[in-house]
């Protein structure tokens, strides 16, 4: 479990002559703030804290967690739940090095905003014919019956907000590791814009 921001792309060769396109994600400083129970809240949770941020830019609530755990306030604080609760004690830092390269993560972000689009781009429609005298471009077309049912079925494929959504891609393979600088290369692209936040999973293995 990890919280990081994306930092960019770029690749790395093989001795083969192989390029391997990576992304690299920055997952330092990260802190164990505090830890949820199942007897007091009714799960099993770490309460994680990434980044810095000036003391004077941080809510009241949060600093006070911060200063309970001991570190320096935090940017972002997300919940990862877990069965086991003995591997950190608050106040811990969580360090890159519990990923191992060559080992598969699961990586949580939120895709690029397009803003508001219409059917051609947001869900690929082919559209009329482009040329003088159609009045059939980029439009939607039909979108339902008026007799029966007499309205739009729900999940009908329209124009509307596209991007900004929450995807998580799995077994992305870790390539490169960086302690020192707190940096985790993962093979491919990940989801969003640079310097989005992105949350590190270790692949769960099951059976």
């Amino acid at each position: 479990m990890l919280i990081g921001r994306k930092m960019g792309m770029t690749r790395i060769f093989k001795e083969t002559g192989e390029a391997i396109p990576i992304s690299i994600i920055k997952a330092s400083p990260l802190f164990v703030l505090g830890k949820r129970t199942k007897e007091k809240d009714g799960y099993n949770a770490y309460i994680l804290g990434f980044g810095k941020k000036k003391e004077a830019r941080v809510k009241k609530p949060l600093l006070g967690l911060c200063k309970k755990a001991g570190v320096e306030p935090v940017e972002v604080v997300r919940e990862f739940r877990t069965d086991d609760l003995s591997g950190y004690e608050v106040g811990n830092e969580i360090s890159v090095s519990i990923l191992k390269e060559g080992e598969m993560v699961e990586v949580t972000g939120w895709s690029k905003g397009r803003g508001f689009q219409g059917v051609v781009k947001r869900w690929g429609f082919k559209g009329g014919p482009g040329s003088h005298g159609s009045h059939f471009h980029r439009t939607p077309g039909s979108v339902g019956a008026g007799t029966y049912p007499g309205r739009v079925l729900k999940g009908k494929k329209l124009p509307g907000r596209m991007g900004n959504e929450r995807i998580t891609i799995k077994n992305m393979k870790v390539i490169k590791i960086d302690e020192e600088n707190g940096l985790v290369g993962l093979k491919g692209g990940v989801p969003g814009a640079n310097d989005g936040l992105l949350l590190l999973r270790k692949r769960e293995n099951k059976g």
